[in-house]
């Protein structure tokens, strides 16, 4: 026997004596993503895949594999607490990830079936339950942000702009940080630019029928709405198809959205909704995630943006300017945007 082979036993016995193998195997971490509607062509809940699935290839360059499954609840909102405790008492996940702002209520209560389940919520809040992380969004400040730049285009000499101040609004349901955030911080991004403009807001009442958010849109259009900020899914569609048709343009949420439309989406507002997953999934797996606590992240955060990359050549760079002079007023501090 050569001296390399006798090392080589000595080293394995010496694991063997010792109780613990020569080459452990890492774990893999199970995390269950809950999609509160379906994927495509939601903006939000993209981001939010996207996210989890970058932890995963970060984390594996690391040595920590994480094995993810993807569950899209639909769009019945009635069914999600159902979804979600299929999901938790199945007790196969260290960690299931959702994002929406009824989600921690629902959680709460999927917690008396589960109590030892974790979760991640994106896009809501709570603090204080110590199974429950939130990272959330201030959506006021996204609001304002489009409805500022609504309110641009209106205003200008862009062939779709009517005389009118009146800018629209279609979201897929109403709930509080819908009524209290998103739709008060768009009108009021508005009226920082004319104080006259008024907002006609309307509901689909789902988040996926792009014939009925059409004939809404059309409405709201022929009401001399001629910018349309959509927040309805699979519904964002019918009103890019509507202004089209009908002369108006489309303001998109949480991520870029001019492909949907050349020339009728006109701005768009995002969030780091991906990178706000990314990070909290990496620091679950690392043990540094703090549970019971929440997040609001914003444009100081540079959570919260404009994009700007992909804006219509026929917007003006007059346009562009005003909105990264209120951006930087904000991430400066002289100016402070609040929905109170």
């Amino acid at each position: 026997m050569t001296l390399k082979q006798k090392i080589i036993m000595l080293i394995c016995s010496l694991a063997l004596i010792a109780g613990a193998p020569l080459f452990a195997k890492t774990k893999a971490v199970s995390v269950a993503v809950f999609v509160p509607g379906i994927v495509k062509g939601n903006p939000t809940y993209e981001l939010l895949v996207e996210g989890v699935q970058e932890a995963k290839a970060q984390l594996y360059k690391k040595g920590q594999p994480i094995t993810v499954k993807v569950v899209e609840g639909g769009v019945n909102q009635g069914e999600w607490q159902n979804g979600l405790t299929a999901l938790a008492i199945s007790k196969k996940y260290d960690l299931i990830i959702s994002s929406n702002p009824s989600l921690p209520a629902i959680a709460e209560k999927v917690l008396q079936f589960a109590p030892q389940q974790k979760f991640l919520l994106l896009d809501g809040y709570l603090a204080g339950n110590a199974q429950i992380k939130t990272v959330g969004f201030n959506h006021y400040e996204q609001g304002y942000l489009n409805g500022y730049y609504a309110a641009l285009i209106s205003t200008s000499t862009m062939k779709n702009a009517n005389a009118a101040y009146k800018i629209g609004l279609l979201a897929g349901q109403e709930y509080p940080v819908m009524n209290d955030k998103i739709r008060k911080g768009y009108l009021d991004g508005a009226k920082a630019v004319n104080k006259n403009f008024e907002l006609d807001f309307r509901v689909l009442g789902n988040w996926y029928d792009a014939a009925k958010a059409s004939e809404l849109a059309v409405s709201m259009i022929k009401n001399n709405a001629d910018v349309i900020l959509t927040i309805c899914g699979g519904g964002n569609a019918g009103v890019v198809a509507a202004a089209r048709e009908n002369g108006a343009y489309v303001m998109w949420f949480d991520r870029p959205g001019y492909s949907y439309g050349k020339d009728i989406v006109v701005g768009s507002t995002e969030v780091s909704q991906k990178t706000a997953c990314t990070d909290s999934v990496i620091a679950f797996v690392e043990g540094r995630l703090e549970f019971g606590t929440s997040e609001e992240l914003g444009i100081k955060d540079g959570a919260v943006n404009f994009a700007f990359e992909g804006v219509p050549s026929a917007v003006s760079a007059d346009i562009i300017q005003k909105v990264k002079q209120l951006i930087d007023g904000v991430k400066t501090g002289a100016l402070t945007l609040s929905a109170h």
